[in-house]
This record gives C-alpha cells, sequence and structure tokens, in this order.
C-alpha cells in the first residue's frame, strides 16, 4: 500500500491525503487537489511543496501547486537526508501503528492512519514545538497539573493501542 501525505515543516502538522496499492498520476494529482481544497486560504502561507522524484507525481501535479504560487522542489536523487521530516513520520507512524496491527486492506489503513493522524497533531508532543503537538497554539502556556491532586481521565486511540491523558472536569 502506498500512502500520500504532507507534512507541514514548520509545525509537524500531519495531513494524510489518501491510500491506494497503485498510485498514477491521476490519483496523485487529485489528492493535490484535496490538499489545497482542504488548506483553503492558508495555501497561500506556503512558498513550497518539497517532494521526491517518483514516477506518479507529473508535471499537472507540480502545476496544481504552481497555481497557487507554491513553488515544487524535488530532492536531490538519492539523498533521504533531504526529505527528514517525512521519513521521520513514516518511521513514527510504522512503530506506532502499522508495526503494532495487523492491516486488512486500504480502507482499514486509511481509517487507522486518520485515527493516528488526530492524535500526532492533536496530542502527540514534540521536542522541536517544545514538548507541544502540531495543532497546539504557541501563544498558550503549558498547564502543569498537580497528579498527586488532579483526576486523570485515559482516552484509547487505535483500540488501545495509543493512550491519552486528560485532566478530568
Amino acid at each position: 500500500m502506498y500512502v500520500f501525505f504532507v507534512i507541514e515543516v514548520g509545525t509537524r502538522y500531519v495531513h494524510v491525503l489518501g491510500v491506494t496499492a497503485h498510485p498514477d498520476g491521476a490519483w496523485t494529482l487529485q489528492q493535490a487537489r484535496n490538499l489545497l481544497i482542504d488548506l483553503g486560504e492558508r495555501a497561500a502561507r506556503y512558498q513550497f511543496l518539497i517532494r521526491d522524484r517518483a514516477g506518479q507525481f507529473t508535471d499537472a501535479f507540480d502545476a496544481v501547486f504552481a497555481s497557487t504560487g507554491i513553488e515544487v522542489v524535488k530532492i536531490p536523487p538519492r539523498s533521504p537526508r533531504a526529505n527528514a521530516y517525512a521519513e521521520r513520520w513514516v518511521r513514527t507512524a510504522r512503530a506506532e501503528v502499522t508495526d503494532r496491527m495487523l492491516i486488512a486492506g486500504s480502507r482499514h489503513l486509511h481509517a487507522a492512519l486518520d485515527e493516528y493522524a488526530v492524535h500526532y497533531n492533536q496530542h502527540r508532543p514534540h521536542r522541536a514545538r517544545k514538548l507541544r503537538p502540531p495543532g497546539a497554539d504557541e501563544m498558550i502556556p503549558a498547564v502543569i497539573t498537580d497528579l498527586a491532586t488532579a483526576t486523570i481521565r485515559r482516552h484509547r486511540v487505535l483500540g488501545g493501542q495509543i493512550n491519552e491523558y486528560e485532566r478530568a472536569a
């Protein structure tokens, strides 16, 4: 299975766009259009899209982003470090999701990765972001909870493979 995702490097926010067994130019083109629709006016904030040199990324794919003022940059051949943020997310998703469950098909994989992306974007801390998740607002200070007096509630993600904890109201 092939997973098409985009990661916003500045915030580490991940968009899982699609899953397919047979990616082709038309499929990636449609996923690019879907991403721009999802981003809406926020797409104007981005200057570059860094992508690899896979054959399913056609000139039409690049043109979709060029039409919004986003320059598409191809990574150099055989240089995995040039796409290190994406490689790190792949490693994290594999370790925390796909290596721990039996995937029944593309729909199941897409559902699992969608649920994981919500956890990743809203709850999972990142050292580069001062232990804030990608979707957290930078202006809100971190809340330190006294665990001796607070009631903590657990929320299970992916059937209990991942647990999120929050203060109970």
